[in-house]
């Protein structure tokens, strides 16, 4: 029989993790303040990635609409 315990992956990354959270004094909150500010940077980041894309559609957009409204040759001679 034996004394020994197997510990899980799981109990491992909380025994690493305790030590940063313990650090700043407010336990589990700061990590979750610390996800919550990179997840913030990531979606800025991105929409700052897709706002060239989007004026690229909107400018394209553009063309196709009004190219049906200049003057043609035929309107000209009339």
């Amino acid at each position: 029989m034996s004394y020994f315990t197997k510990t899980t992956t799981s109990s491992l990354r909380v025994r690493r993790l305790w030590k940063p959270a313990f650090a700043t004094g407010t336990g589990g909150t700061a990590l979750v303040i610390w996800f919550e500010e990179i997840i913030s940077f990531a979606t800025e980041f991105i929409g700052v990635i897709f706002l060239p894309i989007l004026v690229g559609i909107i400018y394209l957009f553009n063309i196709f609409l009004f190219k049906s409204c200049e003057l043609k040759g035929d309107d000209l001679k009339k």
